[in-house]
């Protein structure tokens, strides 16, 4: 199957105009666990150079949820809670994961109106997903408050739709083998699709504000370089793997549920770097609403 790939060259990239970062010796930082960023589960011990890192040594080890051992004492349906736990903002897309390989294990053939079901419900996790990311990485840059509110504002009413057809905002539980645990109302997919139209709005909002935004430039491009090679070999995947300019959408590669029906583009980065990964998800968000 061809792709259709979208690479951000189309979008002009603002040069940085911040001048020289500052420099120094080293100075060893450790940053974790319990660290407002890290939640108590990570740690890195950190050599900084001015507000260059130079060298990490990352520490995991902090957080077992001991999935495995409690399948080996469950159902298979009774593991789909668990898997909301894999990434709580993913909760919807986990979920699809795992009933998709228990599906193609037992050959159970999903319902059509379920399958468009689940990419409507895949789609509106990454469009929630991505605004918090963008809004978080802000908030680390220094800009406190009002950008993550700003993605928080249009993550709630995704988040609202979610509570409204499984009964919970962020652990959904919602798939089943073979379909999905309970239909969508027109009501609901009506309610979908307003928020969906009305999202470009805040997307160009955003935009306007952050992509040329100098501080976001100087603090974004040329850091945290990723090369293709490496990336290959770390095993990454997602907006991360294809920021390095590498065309692997799963959702091409493998083609599951309904993608195939669907028309869409995968937008490629060039330089690896953190500012290349922040336009992955704003064009990647871009793609959802169409």
């Amino acid at each position: 199957m061809s792709a259709i790939v979208q690479t951000i060259e189309a979008f002009e990239r603002p040069p940085v105009s911040m001048g020289s970062r500052l420099e120094g010796e080293l100075l060893e930082v450790s940053m974790g666990p319990q660290h407002p960023s890290t939640h108590g589960v990570f740690r890195m011990n950190v050599a900084l150079e001015g507000e260059v890192v130079r060298k990490l040594k990352p520490v995991f080890g902090y957080l077992h949820r001991n999935h495995e051992k409690i399948g080996e004492n469950t159902s298979y349906l009774g593991s789909m809670p668990y898997t909301d736990r894999l990434d709580y903002l993913c909760s919807m897309t986990n979920n699809w994961a795992y009933a998709l390989s228990v599906e193609n294990l037992a050959g159970i053939e999903v319902p059509e109106r379920a399958e468009y079901l689940r990419v409507i419900l895949a789609e509106l996790t990454r469009l929630q997903n991505h605004a918090s990311l963008l809004g978080f990485l802000l908030s680390d840059m220094g800009a406190w408050g009002t950008p993550l509110m700003y993605a928080f504002r249009e993550r709630e009413k995704i988040l609202d739709l979610f509570e409204s057809l499984s009964g919970s905002r962020m652990m959904c539980d919602y798939m089943r083998f073979g379909g999905c645990r309970v239909d969508a109302s027109d009501e609901w997919l009506a309610r979908a699709k307003q928020i969906v139209d009305r999202f470009p709005k805040f997307l160009d909002e955003f935009e306007e504000l952050i992509l040329g935004n100098e501080i976001v430039i100087g603090r974004t491009q040329n850091v945290g370089k990723l090369s293709a090679k490496l990336a290959i070999n770390a095993g990454i995947t997602g907006p991360m793997l294809r920021a390095c300019g590498v065309n692997y959408d799963i959702r091409k590669v493998d083609g599951y549920g309904f993608y195939p029906r669907f028309k869409f583009r995968i937008p490629l980065g060039e330089h690896g770097d953190t500012y290349d990964r922040l336009m992955m998800r704003a064009l990647e968000m871009h793609e959802s609403v169409e």
